[in-house]
């Protein structure tokens, strides 16, 4: 039996083309590569996230007062009762730390999670 011929730019080639278990592996590492890339690329924005929220977390605690243990109770709060995700939530709340104003909406579903988790400032 003739093997298969393939054609490459410079004509016909009769090379195999069957796969050798060094092109299997090449494959299977060339997969792993991008499997690695993709699930690296998760774990860089979960961290970017976290930054967001526990930043965001700080800014509630001025503005409730609340405890920090309560910011991300308020964050997830927020995130269902808007349907918007956390970490939206998280970036409009500190940009309304920096001066930009909230959402109606938004505004008033914070200013309610706050009255729920407000903690009174003790003096030192």
């Amino acid at each position: 039996m003739n093997p298969p011929v393939a054609h490459t730019a410079s004509g016909p080639s009769t090379t195999p083309t069957t796969t050798t278990p060094a092109t299997a592996v090449a494959k299977a590492l060339r997969d792993e590569v991008e499997r690695l890339r993709a699930e690296n690329e998760q774990l860089s924005e979960a961290v970017a996230a976290h930054a967001v929220v526990d930043q965001a977390i700080g800014v509630l605690t001025v503005l409730g007062p609340i405890a920090p243990a309560d910011g991300f109770t308020v964050l997830r709060e927020l995130s269902q009762q808007t349907n918007i995700k956390l970490r939206q939530i998280a970036e409009q709340i500190l940009a309304h730390g920096q001066g930009a104003a909230l959402p109606a909406d938004l505004a008033t579903h914070l200013q309610a999670a706050l009255a729920r988790h407000h903690h009174p400032l003790t003096p030192p």
